[in-house]
């Protein structure tokens, strides 16, 4: 059994990996739905929750359906770090989450997220503050290390759970890889390998078939899987992996029933969470992810990403049904 803290999780869990814009509550409620075992908010600035920032304290918003969920925070500022720790540990999540691991360019340049990689000796000061300025479980996601020279990982493994942390997710890549290229878990395996590291381990990066994640959880050993990008209108692969790992069978595709009827509950409870206008236009990007690979859906989708009106959009989700319904693809 997978624990974080007293958090049971299961003996392999899937997780859903913290994205800007998408694994917001309509989205992790679709996951969830599907299989995911423990999910993490987007990434939160501290700067922003501790001035009250609408969109920063939108973030913290949880269900009872979700949990167990992490809020995920960012930030470089000890004395923010931890007055921003005392905040979510108010909206009771199950798990801090601390973000060292986002390439972006905005947040690196302020020592945050993947910046802080630089700095080691900062990240576990800044670790060390955090878990003591909060009763729930910390954990940490990152990367392997800066650039290919700087692959410090098994070091900050060690380090971060000396200071408290209790469980470790890690991006196969560096900071100036972005996400380019092959993530690499070797590194990740080496880690499982490690005597001194009992903190569960997952590995992040490139698991996008049940396949692959079977593959990896043999070959590294992690104790479980975080999946970021693969997930984007595509909330079924949790439940495909699952049925893999069970039947060794790979299921069939979601139909277009399920496709639709996914979409149309997102882009209702985009809406209920961040109003009419905001909800329409942040669902744009999930379209091409929810129908891609159907002939000639082009036409579908421009309407779909140039209509502001909700009955609108719905009307046109349901003649994507009832089109592809009597096409064979």
């Amino acid at each position: 059994m997978v624990k974080i803290g007293n958090i049971e999780l299961g003996e392999f869990p899937l997780l859903l990996a913290p994205m800007e814009d998408v694994s917001d509550p309509p989205f992790r409620a679709l996951c969830k739905e599907q299989g995911c075992d423990m999910m993490y908010t987007e990434f939160i600035s501290v700067e922003g929750l501790i001035r009250d920032a609408h969109k920063s304290v939108q973030k913290l918003d949880i269900y009872d359906y979700e949990r167990p969920v992490g809020i995920q925070i960012f930030g470089a500022n000890h004395d923010s770090m931890m007055r921003a720790a005392e905040i979510v540990e108010e909206a009771k999540p199950e798990v801090l989450d601390i973000n060292y691991g986002c390439p972006v360019k905005k947040v690196v340049c302020k020592m945050a997220g993947a910046g802080i990689l630089q700095d080691l000796d900062k990240m576990v000061r800044l670790t060390d503050d955090v878990v003591k300025s909060t009763n729930l479980p910390v954990t940490v996601k990152t990367r392997l290390g800066w650039d290919d020279d700087t692959k410090y990982i098994e070091e900050v493994a060690e380090r971060l759970q000396d200071v408290g942390i209790k469980a470790l997710s890690i991006h196969g890549r560096t900071r100036k890889q972005m996400y380019k290229g092959q993530a690499d878990w070797t590194l990740i395996g080496k880690i499982k390998e490690n005597p001194r590291v009992h903190i569960p381990i997952f590995g992040n990066g490139d698991i996008d078939s049940p396949q692959k994640a079977k593959l990896y959880r043999e070959r590294y050993g992690v104790d479980g899987i975080m999946i970021g990008r693969a997930t984007i209108g595509n909330p079924w692969i949790f439940r495909e992996i699952k049925h893999y790992f069970k039947t060794g069978e790979i299921l069939p595709p979601p139909t277009i029933h399920e496709r639709v009827n996914a979409a149309r509950q997102h882009l209702k409870h985009s809406i209920e969470w961040k109003g009419e206008k905001l909800g329409i236009l942040e669902m744009r990007r999930h379209y091409t992810n929810y129908f891609r690979g159907f002939r000639n859906v082009k036409p579908f989708r421009m309407r779909l990403v140039t209509n502001f009106n909700s009955d609108d959009v719905f009307s046109i989700l349901d003649e994507i049904e009832d089109h592809y319904s009597n096409v064979t693809m």
